[in-house]
Order: structure tokens, then sequence, then C-alpha cells
């Protein structure tokens, strides 16, 4: 009898480094929701990520051949329609000159909220709602709300800043929303890309999230304008969401050569 008991498998203790994980874990699903919903928190966090866009601006000096939104070149285009990529655009807050008035469009959704919240720290207005579509016809209630109140802002001689591509949709595709924008206010598109020799890429995420990084180069392209006309039939707007499509991926490719150093 006792020679079985001895044989009998013992019941291993879970590794101390295993517990701590699995309380860890817990604790953070508890709080998770509460930090999630605290105005106070949300703040800090958008506070944080302004410091650090600063930072990036601070140390990335624009390279030559960059554009400036200050550039008297660019006078005549305004008001215009900043149009960027999804993953593309956390550098424009920082970039942008400060007298300027701005008015972004931002995703209703509530990751994009911290995003909303990083603009006011810059004094950029923020606009929710979405604009991509792959329809004109079919934009939901806050993003006509979203594009109203946009085309007003133009109205005031205030610029604008839209993502051109849809959210989850094809990554650097332009939607309709933003050439709709453009057909409404009469003001041109301006296909814009920021970027630093100093990056990481999420190469997972849908959009390719690019997380610009300090003490490297940085450049600004700002590509042709391209104007939609107030008569524009369904044909003539799919053919400006393409013709802003391969603006902005010029733009982009243009932006990491000056940095990148290619010739």
């Amino acid at each position: 009898m006792d020679h079985d008991v001895a044989k009998a498998p013992a019941t291993e203790a879970a590794p101390a480094g295993r517990g701590r994980s699995r309380t860890t874990k817990a604790f953070w699903r508890r709080i998770r929701e509460p930090l999630a919903q605290s105005r106070f928190v949300k703040n800090a966090i958008a506070s944080l990520f302004a410091q650090f866009v600063r930072l990036v601006r601070l140390t990335s000096p624009l390279v030559a051949g960059s554009a400036r939104f200050s550039s008297g070149a660019y006078r005549e285009f305004e008001p215009g329609i900043i149009a960027l990529w999804h993953g593309q655009h956390i550098l424009t807050p920082a970039y942008y000159p400060k007298r300027k008035s701005l008015v972004a469009m931002v995703s209703r959704s509530a990751d994009a909220e911290l995003n909303a919240l990083m603009l006011e720290k810059f004094g950029i207005e923020a606009v929710r709602g979405s604009g991509g579509r792959e329809s004109t016809k079919h934009l939901d209630k806050g993003g006509a709300k979203a594009l109203i109140a946009l085309k007003k802002s133009l109205a005031t001689g205030k610029n604008v800043a839209m993502i051109a591509d849809i959210p989850h949709g094809t990554p650097r595709d332009a939607g309709l929303g933003i050439v709709l924008l453009a057909r409404l206010s009469g003001r041109p598109l301006l296909p814009v890309a920021i970027t630093t020799s100093r990056r990481k890429v999420l190469e997972k995420s849908w959009d390719k999230t690019t997380i610009n990084l300090p003490f490297g180069r940085s450049s600004i392209v700002i590509g042709t304008p391209i104007f939609v006309p107030a008569d524009a039939d369904d044909a003539e707007m799919e053919r400006k969401r393409l013709e802003l499509t391969v603006a902005l991926n010029a733009a982009t490719a243009e932006a990491y050569r000056l940095v990148d150093g290619r010739r």
C-alpha cells in the first residue's frame, strides 16, 4: 500500500512566477474598463502622446526639399483640405503651424478619442465622424454631420484635415467622402505625407501604422492640389478618388525617399 502511494503522481504546485502573472492579468482586467472611462487618465495619456510627438519634431529637422505648411506657395490654395493616410498622420499636429487654424475629422470610435484629445493639446479642433465611405450616397448620420461641419469651417477660412482611406478598409486607397467634401466646398484637396528617418512600422496593423521616433530626420511632401468640380457626376468623382489615391501614394513615397536618402 505504501509502495502504491509512493508511485502515485504528486500534484505540482504552480510556479510562483506563473501565479503572479495570473494575478497581474486579473488585476488589469478589473481596472482596465474604469481607466478607459476616466477623463483624467485619458487626458494624461493624450498629454504624454503630445509631448512625445513634440519631441520627435524638435529632434528631427526637416531635410532639404521638404515642403512647409507656412510657405507662401500654398496660400492661394487656402483654405484647403489636407488629405492624409491612416497610420501616417500622427505627426501632423506637431508640424502644422501654430498660428494657422485647423479643424480635423476624427473617427467616432473609442480608440480615436485619445487622438481627439491629443489634437486639443495643439489647439486643433476635432470634429467626430467617419467620412471615408465607399459611396457618397451611404454616409451615416454622424459622417454627414461631420462633413457639414468641415464645410462650414472651410467657409470661414479654416484649413481642414481628413484621413483619406476608409477605416479597416483597403489601406492607402482613398474613399469618396473626402472627395465629396471637396466637391461641396469648392476647396482643393492637398495630398500630404510627413515621415521620419527613424520609425517603427507596425506590420500586423491593417494600415501599417508608423510610429515615428525622435533623433532622426523628417520630411513633409505636399502634392499638387486637386480640385473637384461642383457638378462632378459619379464617373468624375471616381476619377478624382483615383487621382487622390495616386497623388497621396506618390507623396508618401517621396517623403520616405527624402528622409532615407535614396535617389
